[in-house]
């Protein structure tokens, strides 16, 4: 059989949750303290929980709360910040990681993106952060994304690249294309 609470409440308890109705400054206080004094007037649980638009188990715990610990009670509880994650070897980790090219850790790619830097420093170091923490991270630590620039220079031809360029300066010389600067089309002149 369902246990049943007595929610009539003392005289100054009373008075502490009209004091706290009109005048406390405290997110939701008010609100609960209005609840309260509803049941304390007669009104049922579930009638008081659909009038202040919550669920039937917090109208109870906001009884339990203020019998513990009176319209103090009756505030919203402090959060506790949380504990970072990220250690200073994490960081020092980030920083020798990206001096260093992926080829330098033995990789078969040439880029660090964010998904690669985060496998790898979840390997060096155990710790496994979401791509936006770790982008927040190297924000704040002053590191730029920015879109590779492809280089295939080192596997030209030198001797071919001297040729093509001697012949584009002499098709340059005996070209009959006219060429527009505010199109992509061309027109034979």
């Amino acid at each position: 059989m369902p246990k049943i609470i007595d929610f009539t409440l003392t005289n100054e308890e009373v008075k502490a949750l009209d004091r706290a109705i009109r005048s406390d400054k405290r997110t939701g206080v008010a609100r609960r303290a209005t609840a309260l004094r509803m049941l304390h007037l007669g009104h049922k649980p579930p009638a008081v929980a659909e009038a202040v638009s919550v669920s039937l188990p917090s109208v109870y715990g906001w009884h339990a709360r203020f019998k513990a610990g009176g319209v103090k009670g009756l505030g919203n509880e402090e959060k506790r910040p949380r504990k970072r994650k990220v250690t200073p070897a994490y960081l020092a980790a980030l920083d020798e990681t990206l001096a260093q090219e992926p080829e330098a850790y033995g990789y078969d790619f040439t880029i660090w993106t964010r998904e690669r830097l985060r496998d790898h420093l979840e390997q060096e170091t155990g710790i496994r952060l979401s791509l936006n923490w770790l982008a927040v991270l190297m924000q704040e630590r002053g590191y730029v994304y920015r879109r590779p620039k492809h280089d295939v220079s080192h596997r030209q031809d030198e001797a071919a690249k001297i040729s093509a360029q001697a012949t584009l300066e002499e098709l340059k010389k005996t070209s009959s294309v006219t060429i527009s600067s505010s199109s992509l089309w061309t027109k034979r002149a």
